[in-house]
């Protein structure tokens, strides 16, 4: 029976200084990889087939750096910096008139608010806002010089989602789903849209220091 009572004292202070050593880390930086998702647009006053324009799921990469501001082991408010960029995301038409993929930018200074700071798994929710940048391809479609821009800025807005998993030592597993909320690219066509959501789901690495 004694020895059982040092075996549960010597895990409640390894539990502890964990704990401990979790709250004084205050920076992180964190690569995510995933996949980004935008529903369809269809354009209104066309009757031919096919006349949605199609997004595929392009590969894409966050990077974010992130330090805690407020709290302790149980909750605690993180300012953070994700940068987003997928480098090919393709489309589809009906018809000759849309480029045939763009480059997408991101970047939302945000909050992140998460709860259980210091334990094994520490859920959390972000939000936050920036800016953003398209960069359409000089061809078409179906092949041909693109006759519209092939740049466009806008403001984003981002609010997310995921969960921290503390692997070993400092390093944890992230998954999460974001939507970075910003204008349209330019697609040489009028959807009636002057806003699409970017809905990223990814996993990665964070490393705590």
């Amino acid at each position: 029976m004694a020895l059982q009572r040092s075996w549960v004292a010597v895990l409640l202070a390894m539990a502890l200084l964990a704990a401990h050593a979790a709250a004084q880390q205050k920076n992180e930086v964190a690569v995510v990889v995933g996949r980004i998702f935008v529903d369809g647009q269809k354009v209104p006053n066309t009757n031919f087939f096919n006349n949605t324009v199609n997004f595929g799921e392009g590969l894409t990469f966050e990077g974010s750096y992130g330090r805690r501001i407020k709290g302790g082991e149980f909750a605690a408010l993180t300012f953070e910096v994700p940068v987003l960029f997928t480098p090919d995301q393709q489309l589809n038409y009906g018809i000759n008139t849309i480029p045939e993929s763009y480059k997408a930018f991101f970047v939302t200074p945000s909050l992140r608010a998460s709860i259980f700071a210091a334990n094994a798994v520490s859920p959390w929710v972000s939000f936050g806002g920036g800016f953003g940048h398209f960069s359409e391809s000089s061809t078409l479609v179906f092949g041909g010089p693109n006759p519209g821009k092939t740049g466009t800025t806008t403001g984003v807005f981002q609010i997310g989602v995921g969960a921290d998993v503390r692997i070993w030592k400092n390093f944890s597993l992230r998954g999460e789903w974001r939507d970075y909320s910003s204008g349209v690219p330019q697609l040489n066509v009028n959807t009636g849209k002057s806003r699409q959501s970017n809905y990223f789901v990814g996993g990665g690495v964070v490393w705590h220091f």
